[in-house]
């Protein structure tokens, strides 16, 4: 699947970004693709709670 990217400038509170760098660590992955994935796993929860009646 082809996709545009976009880079932004984000700034993030210190405690949040130590916890993120944390995360991705543990599960292997960059800051970058754990910011894309904890992204991408919230839209879907916000599809799913958009379909409920």
């Amino acid at each position: 699947m082809d996709h545009e990217e976009v880079r932004i400038t984000l700034r993030l509170p210190t405690d949040l970004h130590a916890w993120l760098v944390a995360v991705a660590k543990r599960d292997r992955r960059s800051l970058n693709s754990e910011i894309i994935h904890r992204l991408e796993v919230g839209r879907e929860n916000v599809s799913a709670d958009d379909q409920s009646p």
